[in-house]
Order: structure tokens, then C-alpha cells, then sequence
């Protein structure tokens, strides 16, 4: 089994300063050692990291053509918390900060609501209670 002991997604941003202060509003750090006019380093957990980077910084990482997440979408980050209600704390501060929120899903096992960040990217916030998962459901 391949296992890894860090995450790190990369996503490209138009304004470093305007993408810190939202995911701050959110409740996020910044590790400073991997800081500067290019990127930063948000801190999503133990070994979890999103890497903000300038677009044209970004764009030194790939010769392919980096998307517009307003309009396109690469990739979904599905981030759980521990509760529904950590759930819906968190999407409704995103909301407050300038996001743009998605209609929630209710799953009965799982509880989900998205939002698109400032610069389109689109995170998916969410809850499973593994105990109210059918069989059927499980696979």
C-alpha cells in the first residue's frame, strides 16, 4: 500500500492578501516559514496543507494552462468536521467573508454544504456519521 505523511494541494489565487484574510475570517493559520509575496502555507490539520499561490507563480509549477476556477473546475476539496453544526458554522462564516455558497445535501449519513472561495475554488464541507450508513450505501 502506497501511504503518504503529508498532503499538500496547490491552488492558484489572484490576491495573496485577499485569499489570507478570507481563510483567517475562517479560522485558518499560516505557517510563516513558507511565506512571502508568492505564497502561503494554511494550515488545514496535523499534515494537511493548502499552498496559495499567485497566479503567475502557480504557473511556474506546470507547462499546462492554468484553469479559471470562477468558470472551470479542476478539482473539489472535501474537508470533514466533526459535527453538522461545525459544519454549518464554518460555510456560514465562508458566506460572510465573500463566499458563495452551494444548496446543502443531506444524505441522512452524511451531511454536506460547499462553497466557492473567493477565487473559485470550491470546498466541500461535511460530516459522516459512518453509524447511520446503510449497508446498501457502504458498498
Amino acid at each position: 500500500m502506497t501511504a503518504h505523511s503529508q498532503l499538500f494541494v496547490n491552488l492558484p489565487v489572484q490576491d495573496l492578501d485577499r485569499s489570507v484574510k478570507f481563510f483567517a475570517a475562517l479560522g485558518y493559520s499560516f505557517n510563516p516559514q513558507f511565506t512571502d509575496e508568492n505564497a502561503t502555507c494554511m494550515l488545514l490539520g496535523e499534515n494537511l496543507f493548502a499552498m496559495l499561490l499567485v497566479r503567475p507563480y502557480f504557473q511556474t509549477f506546470t507547462r499546462k494552462e492554468v484553469i479559471d476556477p470562477q468558470r472551470q473546475v479542476q478539482t473539489l476539496l472535501a474537508v470533514p468536521l466533526d459535527t453538522r453544526e461545525a459544519v454549518d458554522a464554518l460555510v456560514d462564516k465562508a458566506v460572510a467573508a465573500g463566499a458563495k455558497a452551494h444548496e446543502p445535501k443531506d444524505l441522512g449519513f452524511m451531511y454536506q454544504r460547499a462553497y466557492d472561495d473567493l477565487d473559485g475554488h470550491t470546498w466541500e464541507v461535511f460530516y459522516m456519521d459512518m453509524s447511520a450508513m446503510s449497508g446498501d450505501a457502504q458498498g
